[in-house]
């Protein structure tokens, strides 16, 4: 059964340029998943993602995906810079560094995954963290945690 999905389109995006979608970065939220949407929604806060999954997979949409979330702030990947306009922004609510994904946030992920991968091509190469885009700048995932959803996704998707 999917998992619940909600929609709340936050005010910190672009329209335009049309986004890439060449993969996708996760990232964690740190808060829990209400206090996160709040930020979300707050033009003043100048974040957002494309999708937030909550500890019991639900999921909420908050950008688009052929609009550009602000998620990655400086950032580099595949040789490029501003990874905002070619990764999609998926979070999870919680701090991997204190907690481990829950079985549901990971089931959710790859169920979001699983939507978008065939159509636009993707590989598990085309997947990663913050952590990895911004090395010094950010700590999400949790290497342990970024290793056991990278390996769920290759058992999926490859």
């Amino acid at each position: 059964m999917p998992f619940p999905e909600l929609t709340r389109l936050s005010p910190n995006r672009d329209l335009a340029p049309p986004h890439e979608c060449l993969g996708v970065l996760f990232h964690h939220s740190v808060m829990p998943f209400a206090e996160t949407l709040t930020r979300l929604l707050d033009p003043a806060s100048k974040v957002s993602y494309h999708a937030l999954i909550d500890l019991d997979g639900t999921r909420c949409t908050l950008v688009p995906d052929g609009q550009i979330a602000w998620h990655a702030g400086a950032s580099s990947f595949l040789g490029r810079t501003r990874c905002n306009d070619f990764l999609l922004g998926l979070a999870f609510a919680g701090d991997t560094n204190a907690a481990p994904l829950s079985e549901a946030q990971t089931a959710s992920a790859l169920e979001w995954l699983a939507a978008r991968w065939a159509r636009h091509g993707w590989t598990p190469d085309r997947m990663t963290d913050h952590r990895q885009v911004s090395p010094g700048r950010k700590d999400d995932l949790a290497p342990a945690e970024w290793a056991r959803l990278h390996t769920a996704i290759v058992a999926k998707f490859s």
